[in-house]
């Protein structure tokens, strides 16, 4: 079958590890299910599986893609929950220290077709079109974890998005206006500044810009570039909710702010299965959808990558079969 892959790791130069071409149709496992792919979301997580992070070597060649959505051999449609791990778990499968990505112990969704557990496979909502649930699984997701299970906030609060056109980025923005915040965002350039405003954004400003007040959150993927920024942006007793670092994971800690006013400090990676179920059902009922930056055909996966790599992003990238 068609399909992109990593077919080797290569730290240095990742899209020389990348391949547009055949692999051998996938197997199904019992308790697993095949799905036609239609639609795949492009993340940072596909630029590590080529550089070699999170994945052995024995691992390749690996077919990339950890989101998509697709159909079922009966017809049904689907949204893919990217998150796999051990069936026995109880509680939060995002603490489950079995969890896997897929990519990183089983094939991925950019190909004709993929195989995940049968759980795995949602039922996309009626009217959602597969680019819009190829976003969902991971960005997304990660957006709306963030915002309703870990934040805290309160419709009518203001909380602060830094960066304003990544996928979680953006994802935070349409969610944050249809659930009743004061949404505020930072951005590097007119352009991207442009876009959160058009995404709902009520205000935003240059990064690290004095702001017109404290925030009850900051939503964080940034890192050290704007930490400093993030903590003192925050009323006391605010909290900060990091889901990645793209800028560097070690920045000042800013203790003293941190501990005499009570300012807290949330992780959050990617979402449970339910939480999905959650974002899928208020997507359809707000009527909200995601930013789409480029929308190209599988065969065409190279220019995809290389704007990601280069940072040249606006939403999410999506390839399509």
């Amino acid at each position: 079958m068609f399909a992109v892959y990593a077919s080797e790791p290569n730290s240095d130069d990742p899209l020389a590890a990348l391949v547009v071409g055949e692999r051998p149709d996938p197997e199904v496992p019992d308790g697993w299910v095949r799905v036609k792919v239609e639609a795949a979301s492009l993340n940072m997580h596909d630029l590590w599986t080529l550089r070699g992070v999170g994945i052995k070597p024995d691992q390749f060649p690996m077919i990339l893609g950890c989101d998509g959505a697709g159909t079922l051999d009966d017809g049904t449609p689907v949204v893919l929950h990217s998150l796999m791990g051990d069936p026995d778990f109880k509680g939060d499968e995002t603490l489950d220290p079995q969890r896997k990505m897929l990519t990183e112990w089983a094939q991925g969704t950019f190909a004709d077709h993929v195989v995940v557990p049968k759980r795995n496979a949602l039922a996309r909502p009626e009217g959602m079109s597969a680019v819009a649930g190829a976003v969902m699984g991971t960005a997304w997701l990660t957006a709306y974890r963030m915002l309703f299970t870990k934040s805290g906030l309160r419709g009518g609060q203001t909380m602060l998005v830094q960066g304003a056109s990544g996928g979680v980025s953006t994802a935070l923005i349409a969610l944050g206006r249809a659930a009743g915040m004061q949404v505020w965002v930072t951005g590097r350039t007119d352009e991207k500044r442009e876009l959160a405003l058009r995404l709902g954004a009520h205000q935003v400003f240059e990064s690290n810009a004095k702001l017109p007040g404290k925030v009850q959150a900051v939503f964080e993927t940034v890192g050290e570039a704007t930490w400093k920024h993030s903590v003192r942006s925050l009323v006391p007793g605010g909290t900060i909710v990091c889901s990645g670092a793209t800028s560097g994971n070690q920045p000042p800690a800013e203790l003293a702010q941190m501990f005499f006013l009570q300012k807290n400090l949330v992780g959050s990676t990617m979402g449970t299965l339910d939480e999905l179920r959650d974002l899928l059902d208020f997507v359809a009922t707000t009527g909200i959808s995601p930013e789409i930056g480029q929308e190209l055909p599988m065969t065409d996966a190279a220019t995809g990558f290389r704007s990601m790599l280069d940072g040249e992003t606006a939403g999410k990238i999506v390839f399509t079969r």
